[in-house]
């Protein structure tokens, strides 16, 4: 893609919007490469529009009950995206699934963050499902959107060791903190052409990424 000086970023919230609030807070450094277009939730009481609207950014709701089916859903939202042409979507805590013709129409600019080294656990409930595996290490990854579930090439993942006495909350609590750092750098690298999706593999400043950074 061409580097632009302020690309137009759209982001989708379901919720309190704490990786939104990271976002927007990097949007607002003098030498951010992208902009908040514009944030939309899908529930008319997600605190993070609230976030939004404070920082000046457009906001939109699209209540997913008003719609028969998911299919539906999908094609109004994806209307209301491109009105404001974004050259990125991204998943901030967007607790919906999307249907394969959604992604499709954003391939190559969707990312999600997820909170799990993924491929491991996928889905709901990360935290939990990490404690009772057992592992060491947990953290949390930025991905390419794909029609799979959490299946996208991983980019950048970040660590936190797993504690004997923690809590599914308490692991979460400190998982969230990286997501807050890695969300707005995989943002930035996209925004000035380092980082890019060709025929499903990413790339870093042109090479394949092989493993995420």
């Amino acid at each position: 893609m061409t580097p632009t000086a302020s690309l137009p970023v759209v982001a989708l919230i379901s919720g309190r919007g704490s990786n939104l609030a990271a976002i927007l807070s990097d949007a607002q450094q003098a030498d951010s490469p992208y902009q908040l277009a514009a944030v939309i939730s899908n529930r008319p009481d997600a605190q993070g529009l609230k976030l939004a609207q404070a920082a000046g950014v457009a906001t939109a709701v699209l209540d997913h009950r008003a719609f028969p089916d998911r299919d539906h859903f999908d094609q109004a939202l994806q209307t209301l995206i491109d009105g404001y042409q974004p050259g990125l979507v991204v998943l901030a805590g967007f607790m919906r699934l999307l249907t394969p013709a959604f992604v499709c129409h954003y391939q190559g600019r969707l990312l999600n963050i997820h909170p799990s080294l993924l491929p491991q656990f996928r889905g709901l409930h990360t935290h939990a499902q990490a404690l009772a595996a057992g592992v060491q290490e947990h953290g949390a990854s930025v991905h390419f959107v794909v029609p799979e579930l959490d299946a996208g090439p991983v980019v950048l993942q970040a660590k936190v060791p797993v504690c004997r006495d923690d809590t599914p909350e308490s692991l979460a609590a400190r998982v969230l903190v990286q997501e807050h750092r890695i969300y707005p750098q995989a943002i930035r690298w996209f925004a000035t052409g380092r980082l890019r999706l060709t025929a499903g593999q990413a790339y870093l400043d042109n090479a394949p990424l092989q493993q995420p950074v």
